[in-house]
This record gives structure tokens, sequence and C-alpha cells, in this order.
């Protein structure tokens, strides 16, 4: 009863015609409609098409999903604005094209508004249209990724459906396809441990006690909540990208860093008891500092987050040392992190 309501709920939500709930995690899910993708240009006889466009902002798991599932990544570039280059797009479209990936609102936090277009194109030239559907939570209730021209989607029931974010899983990925895809989908559509059942669980309860209404309203709060952070720290953090965000956006390091760092900024955030937000992406920004609030926190504790960020601004203005040697009051101070990315000690050793 619960994949059952949750197939219903899903799609109504997002435009699809059914979903499956196999994947584990958002990149189970990309590759999972990525390989529905590729299935079905088979069954058409085009096995020619073999490419995935992929824009330059994009999440770093699209390409890495697209190279698993044996496909050529094609990058198509952003114009200054952030969006999608339309112009850059129309040249890489042609017969060995299976489709373009996007996240919409973009990892900017900046809606495609020429998506309608965009997908036009897509679908002349014979191709699909996946959504990455890591940045939802702003478009529920709001607009569909159906009605947009998507074919295939994945949604991360760990985020944008209020079930634990990060700290290594259990996730969700379900993969909700329109009408030309159904017959692709396994008829099985649970896996082993029941697709992390209680993750599904939860999504299914904070869709019944949210209800339609108040959905969209957790989409408007989440734009609301960006926006007031973005206009509040705009004078002392470098905005990129002067545009109405939509659940997130991206800083460009401090507006007078005197030598301090996004990631002294990070650093500095765990003394004043906050997690650090993701830094150094998008790629599109060598200091980017990406802040995304979501929907679920007060007004007092935006204000306090804020008033954080103001202090440290000052800090690095006056002071930069104290930045350069943060965090002072963790237990740990300053790991090796590129050794810890690429010697990663998983498990703890007999000795």
């Amino acid at each position: 009863a619960v994949y059952d309501f949750m197939d219903k709920a899903l799609a109504e939500i997002t435009g699809m015609k059914h979903f499956t709930f196999l994947p584990c995690a958002g990149a189970h899910g990309e590759l999972t409609g990525l390989m529905l993708i590729r299935e079905y240009h088979r069954s058409r006889g085009e096995e020619a098409r073999t490419k995935i466009i992929v824009p330059d902002s994009a999440h770093g798991t699209n390409p890495a999903s697209a190279a698993v599932c044996g496909l050529d990544v094609v990058v198509v570039k952003s114009r200054p604005d952030g969006l999608v280059d339309v112009e850059d797009l129309k040249p890489l479209l042609g017969p060995d094209i299976a489709g373009i990936m996007l996240t919409n609102p973009n990892t900017l936090g900046l809606f495609e508004r020429d998506i309608k277009q965009i997908a036009s194109l897509v679908h002349e030239c014979g191709g699909l249209l996946y959504y990455d559907g890591a940045n939802m939570n702003p478009l529920l209730g709001v607009v569909r990724p159906g009605d947009m021209g998507f074919d295939v989607m994945h949604l991360n029931l760990h985020k944008t459906f209020s079930t634990p974010h990060g700290g290594g899983g259990p996730g969700s990925g379900p993969v909700g396809v329109g009408e030309r895809l159904v017959p692709f989908l396994d008829k099985v559509h649970v896996s082993g441990f029941h697709g992390n059942f209680g993750v599904i669980l939860r999504a299914c309860a904070y869709i019944l006690s949210l209800g339609r209404e108040n959905i969209k309203l957790a989409g408007r709060l989440s734009t609301l909540a960006a926006n007031y952070i973005k206009e509040s720290l705009k004078d002392c953090y470098k905005l990129p990208i002067e545009s109405v965000c939509k659940h997130e956006f991206v800083f460009d390091g401090l507006l007078e860093p005197n030598g301090a760092t996004t990631l002294d900024v990070a650093k500095r955030l765990l003394d004043y008891g906050f997690h650090a937000p993701t830094i150094y992406f998008p790629l599109l920004f060598h200091q980017a500092l990406m802040i995304e609030p979501t929907e679920t926190e007060s007004l007092q504790t935006l204000d306090a987050f804020i008033e954080v960020m103001r202090t440290i601004a000052r800090e690095a203005a006056e002071d930069p040392e104290i930045l350069k040697g943060a965090p002072h009051n963790a237990p740990i101070g300053r790991p090796d992190e590129t050794l810890a990315a690429r010697q990663p000690v998983l498990k703890y050793s007999r000795q």
C-alpha cells in the first residue's frame, strides 16, 4: 500500500507516469534512468546513440553515471548568466545523441528559463531528457518536470521529502518515467531490503502530513529562505550572478578576502556551531561557497547564520589569521583532506 501510494503521489507531484523504487540513492537513480534511455534507443535500432549531453555546471555524479552506463559525455557550456547556452547546444545535437541530463533549477540555484526550447531541440534530434531531481525542492507544487518535457527523472527522497540527508545513508532515489519509457521498467519495483523501505515510509508520512497546499508552501519557503540569506550577505560576500535564485545560491568567496579563502570561512563556521556548506563546487567559480538553507529552517536560525557569516567577514578584514587557524573549538583541526579522499580508511584495522 505504501509503494502504491508513493507511486501515485510522486507521479502527481512530478508529472511522470510511474515510479520504480529499486534505486537506493541519487546516483543509483541516475544510472537506472540512463540505462532506461539506452534500452529505449536499442529497442528502436538506434545503438549509435552513445552520447549524453551534460552542462558544465552539472553535479559531478551526472558524468560519472553516464560513464558507468557506457555513454560518452559531451559538455554544453553555460552563458554568463549561469544558464545553459542554447546556441552552444544546437551544434551538439545529432543522430548520436542519447539525451541530455539537466538539473532545474541548476547547480547555481537558477531556473533554466529555456527548458521548453531545450526539450524541443533534444526531442527533435531523437534524444530524451533526464531530470536530476536533486534540486526539486523549490519546484514542489509549482511546476512539474514532466510538464517541462522531461522523459525520465530521479528524486532524492533523502533530501526533498524530509528523510535523513547525509551521513552515508540510507538513501532512496526512485526513478519516474514518462509514457514512452513505461514498458522498460522492471516488473520488480523494489530492491533488496525493500528498497530502503524506512526512507520511503518517512517520505510517505511527510507527504501525507503536509498535503497538497503545504507541499507547495514548502517549495516556496525554500526559495524565500535562500533569497533572504543571499540578499543579507551580498554586501560582504561576492555574488557572481545577480539574479533571483531558487532554493540555493553560490557566493564566490569574500568580497574583501584579505588572504582568507572559502576553506577558511567554512572552517571558521564550525567554531560558531554551524555545519560548513558545500565549498569549491560548482567548478565555475574558484572560491565557490554554496548555501542551501532548505524550507525547514526557522527565521531565528537563518538570522543567526547570517550574523555569523557577517562576523566571519569582519574577522577576515581585521585579523585573517583567526580564520587561517580555524577551527579553534573542534576536537580535530585541519586534517589532510586530499589524502583522506584519495586514500580513505573505511574500516578499523585488526591492530
